[in-house]
């Protein structure tokens, strides 16, 4: 990823306001470039070459005055009427060098114009009260001091100008992105319902927004009616296929009660028992959790009384983070730890849980001491029906091959995955639930 995109937002609301934003900023500075450039320096030249032509008239007056008696007496009430103070010889207050503040767009401008149309100028002074420029001037009856209003020489403060841009930007952009919003929400509301439906809820979802977004909002409806159809098919289907198949095995089984036991007798007791086992099997990879509620459970509870019913060789293993009520399906939470703490000790001697609670995520951790599975067969050993006893250890008894696909199956519609690893504790494997918050 590179730098650009790091620093881009990701959320949708994010980047509708960056791309508001960033015209809106562009523009005004533009535009503002160009009005000070073009307009605003044009006006304070031409504002000041006035002022400029008033003070050498001054000085000339006062080259040509024979004492500072008669500067006083002649010079100084024309200076008045041109409002402009004029003190021969220059106080104290008279600068030495040019000051001007540190922001002062049109200062720069006022001092080039001034040094270029007054050859005697010393230094100007931008910085004074009241909006007043305090000059000094080298003359033959030596320094002379003037002061003139700011206001002469240059146009309204631009700050004003450069305020009220921001302003109507700031308020423009409110505006802009209040309709944004309006129609960025429709959006949002349909990720949330898929979300949702994801984890296996249902919300009331109704298409809204623009015309896209509403075709978007019906197509999303259609889907989720289909798929809707096609759980309850398979219920429909499920419930005739548990009373076909447990009917004759029930016979069989008391068919074989009924027998002499005898070894061929208890064989085929076991050939029953290992298809009930399987019979489950099937229907719970069929089931999954479709005909569950969810519900607000204490996930802390459920893998507890899950430990203590799986025998001494399961170890409850700790908790991580603060422990928290979740919203799941209790019931195939349950199975699909049932079926990992099983797998677990069928080729392990030692198992633990470990339960870690995140900000938007639980995770249910179930390890073993066993051979594990390799990395490259991971992804392999949660397709249905796949058996990896041969590379795990045979001696230990087969499946049919549909525990880790009913617990990856039972972690996808809670919003989350099922993720295999090598256990660091126990060196075996590593099965993680992880269910959405």
């Amino acid at each position: 990823m590179s730098v650009f995109q790091r620093i881009l937002p990701r959320g949708l609301y994010g980047r509708a306001a960056l791309i508001l934003i960033v015209p809106i900023v562009a523009l005004q500075l533009v535009f503002s470039t160009e009005f000070i450039q073009r307009f605003y320096e044009d006006v304070t030249s031409q504002m000041t070459q006035g002022v400029a032509i008033d003070l050498g008239f001054l000085l000339d007056q006062i080259d040509s005055s024979a004492d500072l008696a008669e500067v006083r007496a002649r010079v100084v009430p024309m200076a008045e009427a041109l409002q402009i103070t004029v003190t021969v010889p220059a106080g104290p207050s008279a600068p030495v060098e040019d000051r001007l503040a540190l922001i002062d767009l049109s200062g720069g401008t006022i001092i080039s114009t001034l040094r270029e149309r007054l050859p005697t100028l010393v230094a100007v002074d931008l910085t004074g009260e009241n909006r007043i420029v305090v000059l000094r001037f080298d003359s033959q009856l030596g320094p002379v001091q003037a002061e003139v209003s700011r206001r002469r020489m240059s146009a309204a403060n631009p700050h004003q100008l450069i305020v009220l841009m921001i302003v109507a930007s700031i308020l423009l952009t409110i505006i802009a992105y209040v309709f944004l919003r309006r129609q960025l929400r429709p959006i949002t509301k349909l990720a949330e319902a898929a979300e949702e439906f994801g984890k296996g809820r249902m919300v009331d979802y109704r298409p809204r927004g623009a015309q896209e977004v509403r075709a978007a909002g019906r197509a999303f409806m259609d889907m989720r009616a289909r798929i809707e159809r096609q759980i309850e098919q398979r219920t429909l289907m499920l419930s005739g296929v548990s009373h076909d198949l447990r009917t004759p095995l029930t016979r069989m089984r008391l068919a074989l009660s009924l027998m002499p036991e005898d070894a061929e007798v208890a064989a085929l007791q076991a050939d029953v028992v290992q298809m009930e086992r399987m019979v489950d099997e099937f229907l719970a990879f069929v089931r999954g959790d479709a005909m569950e509620g969810s519900e607000v459970t204490d996930p802390v509870a459920l893998i507890r009384s899950l430990v203590d019913r799986a025998g001494d060789r399961v170890r409850f293993a700790g908790i991580e983070g603060v422990p928290e009520t979740v919203e799941m399906r209790p019931q195939a939470v349950g199975r699909a730890v049932e079926n990992l703490i099983s797998n677990a000790k069928r080729y392990g001697n030692r198992v633990e849980v470990r339960l870690t609670f995140l900000e938007r995520s639980l995770r249910i951790a179930v390890e073993d001491d066993g051979p594990g599975i390799p990395a490259e067969r991971r992804d392999e050993a949660m397709r249905a029906f796949t058996r990896l006893d041969a590379s795990r250890d045979p001696n230990r008894g087969a499946g049919v091959g549909l525990g880790l696909s009913i617990a990856s199956d039972i972690a996808l519609s809670h919003g989350g995955a099922l993720r295999l690893s090598q256990s660091a504790a126990l060196g075996g494997l590593k099965a993680e639930l992880v269910i959405a918050r």
